[in-house]
């Protein structure tokens, strides 16, 4: 994504339970919000639920609204993650801890931090019930409750991420396995897989392949591998001109990619991924594996699924261009949690957060909604070491492009903004509330044409 597509990747970037070290423990004794395990108080104007991007974002935005006493972030976990930086984590350019920050550091001053997990959703009686049975009610409602990760459902695992040539980039517990098994690579199989479930950052799965295949190649490897994308979908990419483009990187470096089929158990032992043909049920697939990375199936948190708030399948039930839930006036969803037919990422967030924030001043001025998202979400497809493709497209899958050049081809620029210049608007800006996305400048790049 860019300063444009705005934090990149991949991903409503919902924040995972990690390990402090000694440092990151320091800073956060410094935070200068309020924390605590159960609320300070049983009521407040904003309540908002999570503490990934755009549960931070909001937030932040909402205190300079109502004041900071008024707003309260509920969030178990003591580490946000910027979860974008993780194709570069497990493709050895970054390093795990640059993309940590204690949540302390990240929450708005002022704005309590409410240490706890909802268990219960009840917007009916305006409230959410905590762990230890606390009720907290509210005038109005953020989710921002992310996506939540099954390794569980994959036969075997998690407990295969024990064993080595096995690694996923989607968790911070095993993203340096992916670095490790690349790093101990010898040869055979490379293998790369994409569930069959909604995914946050849907490019994240072929970008560490491009990265693996790079890395291959510059350590003189890369003649005794063979490198496959075994993908549920059946098409490398949903907007027809990044595909097309993607299918040609995949030719010109011998990629094999093979469609409709999904991950369904690792042997990690014997180092075996067992594959289902989704065109074909019943019939599966072993292949051994000199390196493995997996994508997790991923589903709506526990506690949304079967909830008042949630659609059918279990996601934040609003109306895609408003954000505003479709059947409670004072509730509102952003990021992976919702059902917005859009793909799940950082770079949506930020566009989302921009419209959300004007959709919830008009509405407590009990004006109804004007602002309305396009559907803006943005993947920089990382093709190498210092390549980008930047996929930028709205809900119809059409390109929506910041820059007056085509964003379809490789880019060593758009490579240094992935890596270099995004994590810096993440944290400075979108965390902060003051980035909604890069609509201003497409505006300006294009001479206010689009």
């Amino acid at each position: 994504m860019s300063v444009v597509g705005a934090v990149s990747s991949c991903s409503s970037l919902h924040s995972c339970v990690w390990l402090l070290k000694p440092g990151m423990q320091k800073m956060s004794s410094l935070g200068l919000h309020t924390a605590a395990r159960c609320a300070a108080k049983d009521y407040y104007e904003v309540l908002v639920l999570g503490g990934g991007a755009g549960g931070i974002a909001m937030s932040a935005r909402m205190k300079r609204k109502v004041g900071a006493g008024n707003v309260a972030v509920v969030e178990p976990s003591k580490t946000h993650y910027y979860q974008p930086l993780w194709t570069l984590v497990g493709g050895g350019v970054k390093q795990l801890a640059a993309s940590a920050r204690p949540m302390g550091s990240v929450m708005p001053k002022g704005v309590e931090w409410i240490k706890s997990q909802v268990t219960a959703l009840d917007p009916d009686k305006n409230c959410v019930w905590l762990e230890n049975d606390t009720k907290v009610s509210y005038k109005y409602l953020i989710i921002a409750l992310g996506i939540s990760l099954h390794y569980d459902k994959i036969k075997g695992l998690p407990e295969g991420f024990n064993h080595p040539k096995i690694g996923s980039n989607y968790s911070a517990q095993t993203v340096e396995k992916t670095w490790k098994a690349l790093r101990d690579f010898k040869e055979g199989n490379a293998i790369f897989t994409f569930p069959n479930t909604p995914v946050k950052c849907a490019g994240a799965p072929q970008k560490i392949m491009y990265l693996s295949d790079a890395y291959l190649r510059k350590t003189g490897k890369r003649s005794k591998a063979n490198i496959m994308f075994n993908t549920s979908l059946g098409v490398i990419f949903a907007v027809k001109k990044y595909a097309d483009a993607l299918l040609e990187v995949i030719k010109d470096r011998d990629l094999a990619v093979n469609y409709k089929r999904n991950l369904i158990e690792v042997r990690a032992d014997k180092q075996e991924a067992v594959f289902e043909n989704l065109d074909k049920p019943g019939v599966t697939e072993i292949h051994q594996y000199e390196m493995l990375h997996v994508t997790p199936p991923m589903g709506p948190p526990t506690v949304l699924i079967n909830s008042p708030v949630s659609d059918a399948s279990g996601w934040v039930d609003v109306d895609k261009e408003t954000l505003q839930h479709k059947k409670y006036p004072n509730v509102f969803g952003i990021g992976d949690c919702t059902n917005l037919p859009t793909s799940k990422t950082a770079a949506a967030v930020a566009a989302q957060s921009g419209v959300l924030d004007k959709t919830i001043s008009l509405v407590m001025k009990n004006e109804l909604p004007v602002k309305k998202y396009d559907g803006y979400t943005s993947c920089p497809l990382v093709t190498g070491y210092n390549k980008v493709i930047l996929a930028e497209f709205d809900y119809n899958a059409q390109p929506l492009e910041t820059f007056p050049i085509d964003q379809s081809k490789e880019r060593a620029t758009m490579y240094h903004m992935k890596a270099d210049v995004m994590p810096l608007l993440y944290w400075n800006a979108l965390l902060k509330g003051y980035w909604g996305g890069p609509a201003p400048v497409r505006k300006l790049m294009h001479l206010g044409l689009k």
